[in-house]
C-alpha cells in the first residue's frame, strides 16, 4: 500500500492507526480520519458530498468515488486529519 504521507514520510496503516486514525474500507482504497486534528474547513464535503456526508453513518465511503478525485479531495484537507492508502493491484 502506499500513496500516503505523514509529516512528508510514507505512512503505513499500523502508523496511521496508533496516531489514533479511524480506518474507512474501500474496495480500491481506504481512507483514514482523525477528528482530534480536523480543523473542520469542510474541504471534504464540499470536495465529494457522495464519498464524505457527516449526517451518514459511515460518514466516509471511499467507494462513492474513484480513486484519483477522492486523492483531490483528501490532498486538499489542511490540517491532514484525512489519509489514504491505495490498495496495490494484483
Amino acid at each position: 500500500m502506499s500513496n500516503s504521507k505523514l509529516f512528508e514520510n510514507d505512512v503505513t496503516e499500523e502508523e496511521l492507526l496508533k496516531k489514533n486514525y479511524r480506518k474507512y474500507h474501500g474496495g480500491k482504497m481506504d481512507i483514514y480520519y482523525n477528528v482530534a486534528i480536523c480543523e473542520h474547513a469542510g474541504e471534504c464535503v464540499r470536495g465529494n458530498p457522495l464519498v464524505f456526508e457527516v449526517g451518514r453513518k459511515p460518514w466516509i465511503i471511499p467507494d462513492n468515488g474513484d480513486i484519483a478525485s477522492n486523492q483531490s479531495v483528501i490532498n486538499r484537507c489542511p490540517s491532514g486529519a484525512l489519509k489514504y492508502l491505495a490498495k496495490e493491484k494484483n
